[in-house]
């Protein structure tokens, strides 16, 4: 994925991978209610992310359509973290995740199989 989307823009963007098509008034309301954004604010950030290719507009109803999927977005994000904070090494990533906080014994098996997963 070569777009840079902001922090606003993924707001937008969660609910229509929450919610699926909906209206931009649907989705104002809903970021009204979540973040107390006003609909001026909300239209505006659909249009960003209509003209760099994220959103799909259709009538009647001003309809909005993620064209991009909720993982694309997550796999760029996670190594643009990656190569900025932690050298292009996925494995220092990994490390100061698992530093972090104490896993459950069904995090540290999910983590298992994630890695045997790679091993295969």
């Amino acid at each position: 994925m070569d777009m840079k989307l902001f922090d606003s823009e993924l707001k937008v963007m969660g609910v229509l991978w929450r919610e699926g098509d909906t209206t931009a008034k649907h989705i104002s309301d809903v970021l009204k209610d979540e973040i107390g954004w006003n609909m001026n604010t909300t239209y505006t950030l659909i249009k960003r992310c209509i003209k760099k290719g994220a959103i799909a507009r259709s009538e009647p109803n001003f309809m909005c359509h993620a064209l991009i999927a909720k993982e694309e977005v997550q796999e760029a994000e996670t190594d643009e973290l990656i190569n900025k904070i932690y050298d292009g090494s996925a494995d220092k990533l990994f490390a100061a995740l698992l530093g972090r906080k104490r896993l459950s014994k069904q995090q540290i098996e999910k983590l298992r199989q994630i890695v045997g997963d790679f091993e295969e």
